[in-house]
């Protein structure tokens, strides 16, 4: 009797309800996951690569010299010195001089290859400080 009532009460559920995450969520997460991984391995060179461009051409405009082609010579030895620096050169540095200051710009593109047919271009820019 006691079955009975506890039947017809609802208190027993035949199948209880499953949470998780399904095989096509999972494989749609992995995907997502993959393609910035892919991104962030081939961005983050260049990312280094400008930085360490960002830190020689303050040094250069802080102690290179005092005219044009002593700040390019300065800048082509700091990249022999840098072997991550394949970008740039000293004569694609833009030299002015302002306020009595050495101000040194440069600017470049970089094209990555994700997958082929698809690629990245990243433009970058800065100045000495």
């Amino acid at each position: 009797m006691a079955f009975a009532a506890s039947a017809t009460s609802g208190a027993v559920r035949a199948h209880p309800a499953q949470r998780g995450v399904t095989l096509i969520g999972l494989l749609f997460w992995a995907i997502i996951i993959a393609c910035v991984a892919l991104v962030g391995l081939k961005v983050l060179p260049t990312v280094n690569e400008y930085f360490t461009i960002q830190r020689a051409v303050n040094k250069v405009a802080k102690e290179g010299g005092s005219t044009v082609p002593e700040i390019r010579a300065a800048f082509d030895r700091q990249k022999d010195i840098e072997y991550s620096i394949s970008s740039i050169s000293g004569k694609d540095l833009e030299i002015t001089k302002e306020n009595e200051k050495v101000v040194v710009k440069f600017a470049y593109d970089k094209e990555l290859e994700l997958i082929q047919p698809v690629f990245l271009l990243i433009k970058y820019r800065g100045h000495s400080q």
